[in-house]
């Protein structure tokens, strides 16, 4: 299965992205789910057609679904969210305060990655489209895999254990003095299993000839700044990019005086998303006279991204950014084609490292692990630029 994730900050457009995406890739014969795991779907408003939780057809090899986190949450996480409601209603608290109260924090959020992984498995499709959350909830997602699996394996595994173990010898006691039960092995068990979800999951997102990740932008600074954190983020976690997409430029035929200024600065940024994220391929989308709801404005959006292409392809298989670990010291990898060590100068302002080739400059936002440390030196290895920080 082909997974395309769709990401960028709030409002960029990345739905609209992904259903011409979708329509695209069915155009070509792919049988193509388009799933949201956005919190404020906006899918069905895109295709002008009711949707829900399960995938609904939309026309020919094309299908839609938004993510009901409540559905999900009593599939993966019934048994648990049962148990911790009665320990809350034992302390004193009310029904509906106690439910409410058992759903922590994010987990709507997680409850997409298990639905792509279910979707995965199932191997119903051809392609995967996600909608996903905007930037920071989906970056914040990837790390997930790796802090989870360090409390899981050393903390939760042998207290799940001994839990099982003492359950009979305990419960008799404890139950009168608590008022609720120890929990059981049903219960103890969905929190591992949940986390093996996640856990296979990581194997497939960083499969970058199956998985990659196109962030949609805007030609404004704010936007551009969060998409070069989060192309940083993605290298971090070995998640490919393969495509950049600057949506809503204003056309050429434009021509009143009240938007000079605003024509004026989105070429300035056109050229810094080119620059800032060579040599990933950037595709250009103008901003419509009218809103992209409904299959007519999806097609005109399809036919200016992909012409005759296919969508499904990976645009962009090297890793242009590397983050790598080695006994302690981070090394951050950077592909520049044909550059000689000697054209390249590098200083850091913050959490900004300023990269000048000749004439051209390349800002990259740099992840929090590297924000706080210093560069200690470079050299150019096999095409890549390798910055060791200290």
């Amino acid at each position: 299965m082909r997974i395309i994730l769709m990401t960028g900050k709030g409002g960029v457009g990345k739905t609209s992205v992904a259903a011409a995406t979708g329509l695209q890739c069915a155009q070509k014969g792919y049988k193509t789910l388009v799933l949201s795991t956005d919190p404020a779907h906006s899918l069905a408003d895109s295709f002008d057609q009711e949707l829900s939780h399960e995938p609904r057809q939309i026309q020919e090899n094309l299908w839609g679904a938004e993510l009901d986190a409540l559905v999900e949450l009593a599939e993966n996480w019934g048994s648990v969210q049962k148990y911790i409601t009665q320990v809350l209603q034992a302390r004193g608290l009310e029904g509906v305060q106690a439910e409410e109260l058992a759903i922590l924090p994010g987990m709507d959020e997680i409850f997409g990655l298990v639905r792509m992984k279910r979707h995965y498995d199932e191997g119903e499709y051809d392609v995967l489209i996600v909608d996903s959350a905007p930037t920071g909830t989906a970056l914040r997602l990837l790390s997930l895999p790796e802090v989870g699996g360090w409390y899981m394996r050393r903390f939760y595994k042998p207290l799940q254990g001994i839990s099982v173990a003492l359950r009979p010898l305990v419960e008799p006691l404890f139950k009168p003095i608590a008022g609720f039960s120890l929990p059981d092995r049903e219960v103890m068990d969905a929190p591992y299993e949940f986390y093996e979800q996640i856990e296979a999951l990581e194997k497939v997102l960083t499969d970058n000839n199956q998985t990659t990740v196109r962030l949609v932008m805007n030609p404004e600074r704010m936007v551009i700044k969060e998409s070069l954190r989060a192309h940083a983020y993605l290298s971090l976690y070995n998640v490919a990019t393969d495509l950049v997409i600057s949506n809503r430029i204003l056309p050429d035929d434009v021509t009143d005086p009240f938007f000079l200024r605003w024509k004026e600065q989105q070429q300035k940024y056109k050229q810094e998303i080119h620059d800032n994220f060579h040599p990933l391929p950037v595709k250009e989308v103008p901003l419509y006279s009218e809103e992209m709801c409904g299959m007519e404005a999806l097609q005109r959006l399809r036919d200016t991204l992909y012409g005759d292409e296919d969508p499904s392809q990976v645009y962009y298989k090297e890793n242009t950014i590397r983050v790598v670990q080695e006994e302690g010291v981070y090394r951050l990898e950077l592909y520049l084609p044909g550059i000689t060590k000697d054209k390249i100068q590098l200083s850091k302002t913050g959490d900004e490292l300023n990269i000048c080739i000749g004439n051209h400059r390349r800002n990259l936002v740099l992840p929090q692990a590297l924000a706080a440390l210093q560069p200690s030196g470079a050299k150019m290895e096999e095409d890549y630029l390798r910055i060791q920080f200290s």
